[in-house]
């Protein structure tokens, strides 16, 4: 398969292109959403001993949702820590301490070129009231969760699937059997 031709079906905050793919001598067209490249993270608060999500709404699925901080990297150039370090903070108040790599992947390639860059952050100093940015349309509220009321939570966000279940492996049984000093 080869991607022969592409074209601006519409321009706004994202891209809707319109590809026409060459297969086996035969032509079709299928339609690009273009959202760019986007960084999340879990994180965690060392001193609180708390994750910290950001709860919005969110119009494409018509409710509010709660996630792993998340934002869009704002140039081509832009590297997804840097990203990710200034969503955390826009978003819900915090410096960062530390940031560890998690996972890159595709959410929905059959439609959207959207990558995602996803990290686990330590966080334990707020340093502004975070909320999102008024020029950017956000209204964030935040929700804290322990590690154990993390393992009972019910998340619909993919991305924040992804984290939790990444840190039910190689986080929680570290950080819950701290809390239980030691006994199972």
């Amino acid at each position: 398969m080869k991607i022969t031709k592409k074209e601006t079906a519409y321009q706004g905050h994202y891209r809707l292109q319109v590809f026409t793919v060459e297969d086996k001598g035969k032509e079709f067209e299928r339609e690009v959403f273009q959202t760019g490249k986007a960084a999340a993270a879990l994180v965690y608060d060392t001193k609180k001993q708390k994750f910290i999500f950001a709860k919005q709404f969110r119009p494409a699925v018509e409710q509010d949702m709660v996630e792993a901080v998340a934002g869009m990297l704002d140039s081509e150039d832009e590297k997804p820590d840097t990203a990710i370090t200034r969503e955390i903070e826009e978003e819900i108040g915090y410096a960062v301490d530390h940031l560890q790599p998690i996972y890159e992947f595709y959410p929905s390639p059959g439609a959207f070129s959207e990558k995602i860059y996803l990290f686990y952050a330590e966080v334990s100093k707020q340093v502004s009231e975070g909320g999102g940015k008024d020029d950017e349309n956000e209204s964030i509220k935040t929700l804290e969760l322990t590690a154990q009321e993390l393992t009972k939570h019910t998340f619909i966000d993919g991305k924040t699937l992804l984290a939790v279940e990444w840190a039910k492996a190689n986080l929680l049984p570290k950080l819950l059997e701290k809390k239980s000093g030691g006994k199972k």
